[in-house]
């Protein structure tokens, strides 16, 4: 028997569930599974559950919620249809999207496809495999009926159709996979279900199962769980925001193909047709197979055979139903979720009530501005509800990735990367005036699993630097990795060093000459990582020579001494003291492994030896944490498991990114869940998860719904059929799931203007549909909803119009106005003390800047000697000098940047630094022919004849100066006495 439960109410479900649960099965060692769509909310669940199951006389809770499998729920059904027989369990590993790509790649190598260009290029020939073994995969889950019938030696789209002809090379393709494989699940799909309502008992699945919270399942594992029905009590929990939908859908006809669909245009309320068609037709899917009341009645060619299963379906009312309340009584959010759930547009609806804030949207300048504004929301509402705790909020963001870091920086210095902002824990967000943020507790969760293990942090990078130019940037940005600084001693300091070495030797991209062939510049030294080690330890070396060394030990030398030298080819770098001798060999060394690994990674072999070839490029470069070792054995399994059951074709090193692309991708674990902080993720993983505060951050136009390239292969994008998938119908559904959600408070942050321009930016449009929907739902005499509940926040948060002072009756720093009909926008908002003081100070006088040092420094003890590193220093430049030696800091110039760009065209004044230079020693009395042979390699002139012509130039004219200064040199030196005051 199959029971349809559904309610606006997620924990409506749960209340059933657990009652559903309560009852002890036959036997008292058996395990109930109810299978979730994620982990966030299993995570839910499972704490819902503890405090309504137990073992206590009388019912009473234990607080435990034990032997409940939750596992996902194409997992149980597909481990249902494997259990049949070996050839099932056989088809369904064969066919899975993972284990079929590689004998795909085999059949699709044979020639004779659309793909044939796309399989002669690293990168997109394993990319193109992965989509199509996605896209067959897809086929089979969708429309078993068309795989049958080309197994059959048909052509046909499942229905009443045939493939396109521009199409029909796929079905070639299949038919050849299936000679590889067997026969698909699809085809044994019939064969499955009719064994499972024969012999239930081959299936290890207790006698009570559940589905929590599906938004799509697909034909063939609806059939499979009909087909588990039969002789089980199978339970489907529903979070559905509209009974009026639900009876809608059952009032009309269930159509085949999703253009037929009637139901959605006929909707009062244009919001439930434009976000809720995914658990729209997940109904017209159940009635289709029988599993759902009335009988679709127009079933149409192709149309599944209903099962004979046992169904009915029930409404469980929510808790916090209001029988007999008003309208003008209820919050605008309660307002909104009615006229959802009954599918109605109020005739003359009434004003929001004074001091309603249960929805607000904030418009700021981009996403900085939005986690800035989320601080100061999240404060306000926690001000003003002693009661609301910050488990009760819940951050759900498109992109948690990019926000993430946003989050930390915003919210304290906690580590992001292992999941959590620490209760109390100061940093930048509680910054000088003591911000109420540090005692905030946050959790961002959903991220991807190298975000959690540096090791893997590492191979992304490896992968990336495999294949290119290797770049300055990007092999300091390895070297400033955690594991990487562990393996190689690096402090900050030290990096430091590093980044003005690189940049003084002239390092721009490429290993070495021999590196940069593969870019037709292979005769070019000029800039190599090469050739700045080799500068560098000539430079530690001529550092280290005594005084008069013996002229014959540098017979290929030219110039006179010091950064003069032409040795071997190469200048030595005159910024290398004697303490640099072992930080000079860490970054020879760490270029010396990263060319090992360049090496080792070049060129193709089969996917079991890229694992192991990449664990041992990782484990070279970095070292895991001192109590980390599971770093590196995830790093093991992961790599492992990647290459599990993949054939002996030879890939390259794009082909092993995309390969490894989904290792590196979200996977959320259970434990980044519901642990009492203020949960920051993704819209997935806790959908439908009722909380009293739901904030939906980073709904911006372009990352909302998120846009996914139309695949114009695939047959269900062609002409889709009811049910099948499509992303930006999830996404919207996810907005659904999140408004019906929501408790007390729904506040939604985008990006209204622009952070550099402040030109106006449009929300997505499901933003600016929901808040049509306000508008329908509310009046404002003179206005509209949408302009009670916005506040459009300024750019700055120091700005003066945050800490305006509020009305009369509002107290200060309370985040909302007391808006009644026809009042103003709320306004901005802020408990930043520090950003008080900045906004105050700049409302005030002006006052001219105040010096540097308001007070003579403290006396050092006379140094027993100054280095000559350090005199230069000074007396090059003076303040500089101060600053880095007395001060102790760095101030780093833009030329001191390092750049992945070959200089191609110097500008005035590196024109101007290398005439002086050759002008001071020309005055000097060297050799001209040496000095542009110093210049040469250098590094910083264009590379090859370019260089050579413009050194010529610029040489001629130092020549000009020389010849024309020649008689003013030629007079003998004279003593001049200065007097100089130097002060007290």
């Amino acid at each position: 028997m199959l029971v349809v439960h559904r309610s606006e109410s997620a924990d409506a479900l749960v209340r059933g569930l657990a009652a559903v649960l309560a009852v002890p099965p036959a036997d008292p060692f058996a395990r109930d599974v109810v299978a979730v769509p994620a982990q966030g909310v299993e995570r839910w669940i499972a704490q819902r559950l503890s405090h309504a199951l137990g073992a206590s006389p009388g019912g009473a809770p234990d607080g435990v919620c034990a032997r409940v499998d939750m596992p996902r729920p194409g997992r149980v059904l597909d481990e249902a249809v494997a259990a049949v027989s070996d050839e099932h369990a056989a088809a369904v590993e064969a066919w899975s999207a993972g284990r079929s790509a590689w004998p795909l790649l085999a059949v699709l190598e044979e020639g004779g496809t659309p793909l044939d260009r796309a399989l002669a290029e690293d990168g997109r020939r394993m990319a193109a495999v992965q989509q199509l073994a996605r896209r067959l995969a897809a086929y089979g889950r969708a429309r078993p009926a068309m795989l049958v019938d080309w197994a059959a030696g048909g052509c046909s789209d499942g229905a009443d159709g045939e493939v396109p002809e521009d199409l029909r090379w796929q079905v070639d393709v299949w038919r050849a996979l299936r000679e590889r494989l067997g026969p698909s699940p699809a085809e044994l799909l019939e064969g499955a279900c009719a064994r499972l309502r024969a012999e239930p008992d081959r299936v290890d699945l207790p006698d009570r199962l559940s589905v929590y919270g599906p938004t799509r399942l697909s034909p063939a594992r609806l059939a499979v769980l009909g087909a588990l029905a039969a002789h089980r009590e199978v339970h489907l929990w529903l979070h559905h925001a509209s009974p009026a939908l639900w009876d809608a859908v059952a009032a009309a006809p269930a159509p085949r193909r999703r253009r037929d669909d009637v139901v959605r245009r006929s909707l009062h309320e244009p919001l439930l047709g434009s976000l809720g068609r995914d658990l729209l037709e997940l109904q017209q899917l159940l009635r289709l197979h029988g599993l759902a009341g009335p009988p679709p009645g127009d079933e149409g060619p192709g149309a599944p055979a209903p099962a004979a299963v046992e169904h009915r379906d029930e409404h469980l009312p929510p808790e916090r139903e209001l029988p007999g309340v008003e309208d003008a009584d209820r919050t605008l959010l309660q307002r909104l979720q009615r006229a959802l759930a009954r599918d109605e547009v109020p005739a003359d609806p009434p004003p929001p009530a004074p001091g309603d804030r249960s929805v607000r949207l904030h418009s700021c300048h981009g996403r900085v501005r939005q986690v800035e504004v989320l601080r100061e929301a999240v404060l306000g509402l926690l001000a003003d509800d002693p009661t609301l705790e910050p488990r009760d909020v819940l951050v759900l963001c498109p992109d948690v990735e990019a926000f993430a870091p946003l989050v930390a920086a915003t919210f304290g210095a906690g580590s992001v990367e292992e999941g959590s902002v620490e209760d109390g824990a100061p940093g930048p967000g509680a910054a000088a005036g003591g911000h109420p943020v540090r005692h905030l507790r946050v959790r961002v969760a959903d991220r991807a699993p190298r975000r959690e293990n540096p090791l893997l942090q590492v191979l992304a990078q490896v992968l990336d630097l495999v294949g290119s130019r290797v770049p300055a940037t990007a092999v300091l940005d390895l070297a400033g990795h955690p594991a990487v600084r562990r393996r190689f001693r690096l402090d900050d300091d030290a990096l430091e060093r590093l980044r003005g070495w690189v940049v003084a030797a002239g390092v721009r991209w490429g290993l070495d000459a021999d590196h940069r062939a593969g870019w037709g510049l292979g005769g070019l030294r000029q800039g190599t990582w090469r050739a700045g080690l080799d500068r560098l330890l000539l430079g530690v070396a001529v550092e280290g020579l005594p005084a008069a060394a013996d002229p014959a030990a540098t017979a290929d030398v030219g110039g006179t001494g010091g950064a003069d030298l032409v040795l071997g080819g190469a200048v030595p770098l005159d910024d290398v003291d004697s303490s640099d001798v072992a930080l000079a060999g860490s970054l020879a060394e760490l270029v010396d492994r990263l060319d090992a690994v360049v090496h080792l990674l070049a060129g193709r072999r089969d996917a079991s030896s890229w694992a192991a070839a990449l664990e041992d490029a990782v484990l070279r470069l970095a070292a895991p944490e001192p109590d980390g070792p599971w770093q590196a054995a995830q790093l093991h399994r992961e790599l492992a498991g990647a290459a599990e059951g993949a054939s002996d074709a030879l890939l390259g090193a794009a082909d092993v990114r995309v390969l490894l692309a989904d290792l590196l991708v979200g996977r959320p674990t259970r434990a980044g869940f519901r642990t009492g902080a203020m949960t920051v993720c993704t819209l997935v993983p806790m959908r439908s998860v009722p909380s009293r505060v739901v904030v939906l951050l980073g709904l911006d136009d372009g990352a909302f719904p998120r846009r996914s390239a139309v695949d114009g292969d695939d047959l269900l994008v062609r002409d889709p059929w009811t049910g099948e998938h499509d992303p930006r119908s999830e996404d919207r559904q996810l907005l659904l799931d999140a408004v019906a959600a929501a408790g007390d408070h729904l506040l939604v942050l985008v990006t209204g203007a622009d952070e550099r321009t402040g030109a106006d930016v449009p929300p997505a449009v499901p933003v600016d549909e929901l808040l049509d929907a306000l508008d329908r739902t509310a009046t404002v005499p003179g206005g509209r909803v949408r302009d009670v509940i916005r506040t459009t926040h300024p750019l700055q948060p120091f700005d003066a119009r945050v800490f305006r002072t509020p009305a009369a009756g509002r107290a200060p720093g309370d985040p909302g106005d007391a808006s009644s009909s026809g009042s103003p926008a709320p306004r901005p908002f802020s408990f930043d003390t520090g950003a008080l003081a900045a906004a105050r100070a700049a409302a005030g006088p002006r006052r001219p800047p105040r010096p540097v040092l308001a007070a003579p420094l403290p006396a050092r003890p006379p140094a027993a000697e100054v280095s000559l590193a350090d005199l230069r220093s000074f007396l090059l430049h003076p303040v500089r000098a101060f600053w880095r030696q007395r001060l102790e800091v760095s101030v780093v110039r833009p030329d001191e940047e390092p750049d992945d760009a070959l200089p191609l065209d110097p500008d005035g004044l590196e024109r101007w630094a290398l005439a002086q230079r050759l002008l001071d020693r020309r005055v000097a009395g060297d050799d001209v022919a040496d000095l542009l042979a110093v210049e040469l390699h250098r590094g910083d002139l264009p590379p090859g004849p370019l260089g050579e012509r413009y050194l010529r130039g610029v040489g001629g004219e130092v020549e000009a100066v020389v010849r024309a200064s020649e008689a003013e040199r030629a007079l003998p030196p004279g003593a001049v006495d200065v007097d100089a005051d130097l002060g007290p």
